[in-house]
């Protein structure tokens, strides 16, 4: 038995729900989660399907014979390995709060990912990377030598077969190039306050105008600097008696948890783009589970 999931999007029509249902069934594959969304203001579909081939079909095999399906109703599709993997570059500044996290669910299994490396443009966190027995880069960033550093920062994506890479408050800004490279591949977290609260401690600037709400914002990576496709955000309440520190404490809870639950949608292939836009399906049942439980 192999388990896939199966992404689809095209032009909203009648019968595509039937159409991959009945494919499925005569490839003697059992649905085990499916979600759709039929977006009435565009005239598109998307939908994303969780199944098990019980006759252990290959991926080439499921596309090819699926390819008439798709021809049909003008899908865009994609077969993913259910149980792949993804190869996930991290990159981080001198905050480690995302970094531990992504770090610590991925020891217990609770993030099924394969990390590759870590990037940094400083030495902080060298030791806990090392520790992990994961490869440590350090790539120095300056104005001067920045288009060398995203070519030595390329090179490691490409010697590690990095298929996703995860701006863990990484605090250098990455260029276009990089951005198009790898377009739909690279994840930023940052917090809500943009654009009242720029520059230096964003935090320190919301508590003393009196904030009352904390939140962050995961999103893809483009030209735009924090202004890409959003995939996940979420916020926390403060009360008037929380001091500025408390602000920042709850911020960068706020701020591990968005991202991590970003990298769960995206790895599981349960983010569709759209322009600008993005259609996020919830995570299948159990996906959250560590494998490492009993």
């Amino acid at each position: 038995m192999k388990s896939y999931i199966l992404t689809v999007s095209c032009v909203s029509t009648r019968g595509i729900v039937a159409a991959i249902s009945s494919y499925l069934a005569e490839k003697g594959c059992n649905i085990s989660d499916s979600s759709q969304f039929d977006d009435m203001e565009t005239g598109n579909f998307f939908m994303r399907v969780r199944f098990v081939s019980e006759d252990g079909l290959d991926g080439e095999a499921l596309t090819a014979d699926f390819s008439a399906v798709a021809q049909e109703f003008g899908m865009n599709f994609e077969f993913h390995d259910a149980d792949k993997r993804t190869k996930v570059l991290l990159m981080v500044s001198r905050f480690g709060h995302c970094l531990n996290d992504l770090l610590y669910r991925w020891k217990i299994g609770a993030l099924r990912v394969d990390i590759v490396g870590v990037v940094s443009n400083h030495f902080d966190y060298q030791k806990v990377v090392v520790n992990h027995d994961i490869p440590f880069h350090h790539i120095s960033v300056t104005k001067a030598n920045k288009p060398q550093a995203e070519a030595q920062l390329m090179q490691v994506v490409e010697e590690s077969g990095a298929e996703l890479i995860v701006l863990a408050r990484y605090m250098q800004v990455l260029s276009d190039e990089v951005g198009q490279k790898m377009s739909g591949k690279i994840i930023n977290i940052h917090h809500s306050f943009l654009p009242s609260f720029k520059g230096a401690n964003p935090y320190k600037q919301a508590y003393e105008r009196g904030v009352k709400l904390i939140g962050a914002t995961a999103h893809y990576v483009t030209a735009d600097l924090d202004e890409g496709p959003i995939i996940e955000q979420d916020v926390a309440r403060v009360p008037h008696a929380q001091s500025a520190g408390d602000f920042v404490s709850i911020g960068r809870d706020v701020e591990s948890q968005v991202l991590a639950r970003a990298v769960h949608s995206h790895i599981h292939h349960g983010v569709f783009l759209k322009g600008q836009r993005t259609i996020v399906f919830p995570p299948s049942p159990g996906s959250f589970v560590s494998e490492r439980m009993g």
